[in-house]
């Protein structure tokens, strides 16, 4: 489930009803989906096909023409380049709209002068609308499976806005990693 967190305040929010709430607060749908339908390491056409239902519905939500399945692990071949594509602060022409069915990531959004950080993981989805400055980070296991949606079948493309303000900010995960007041993270939030 979603970890949500405004930097530099410690305070997190975890509960689903108030991570959605405080996220469409912010313009960025936040859902969580089923993930019993298909195993951890069913294929990219079988993960296809067990949510076709909710494909379908959310290219017709949101003016999507294709979804694919992004499976990355710490052996992806180029893996720190196309990292690097992303962990800088930028924008998109189309929304950026995935369900996470493993691994574990942060999205950092700028909107106005605030900048929320929301880690997602297995079962979260979440659609970053175009034109949200916004950069992503995987956590310390470097894994993310997911499935995307494109309005534009070429994809799309970061356009950096080169402010510079992503450098200010650590990516900071907690995910599964509970160990009561997460000592373990150097957070206390008893």
């Amino acid at each position: 489930m979603a970890v949500l967190r405004f930097p530099p305040s410690e305070k997190l929010i975890e509960a689903e009803p108030e991570v959605r709430a405080e996220l469409a607060r912010l313009g960025i749908d936040y859902e969580r989906w089923d993930l019993s339908r298909v195993g951890a390491d069913a294929s990219a056409e079988a993960v296809l096909a067990a949510y076709a239902e909710e494909i379908d519905a959310m290219k017709q939500r949101g003016g999507y023409v294709t979804a694919d399945v992004i499976d990355v692990k710490p052996e992806t071949p180029g893996l720190d380049a196309m990292l690097a594509r992303f962990d800088k602060e930028h924008t998109h022409s189309e929304d950026e709209v995935r369900f996470i069915l493993a691994g574990r990531g942060i999205f950092f959004l700028h909107i106005g002068d605030k900048v929320a950080s929301v880690e997602v993981g297995p079962g979260d989805m979440l659609r970053v609308p175009c034109g949200t400055t916004h950069w992503f980070t995987l956590c310390d296991e470097r894994r993310i499976r997911a499935i995307r949606w494109f309005q534009d079948t070429a994809g799309w493309t970061p356009e950096y806005t080169g402010s510079g303000v992503d450098g200010a900010f650590q990516p900071l995960c907690f995910g599964p990693v509970y160990l009561g007041s997460r000592v373990a993270t150097g957070i206390s939030v008893d």
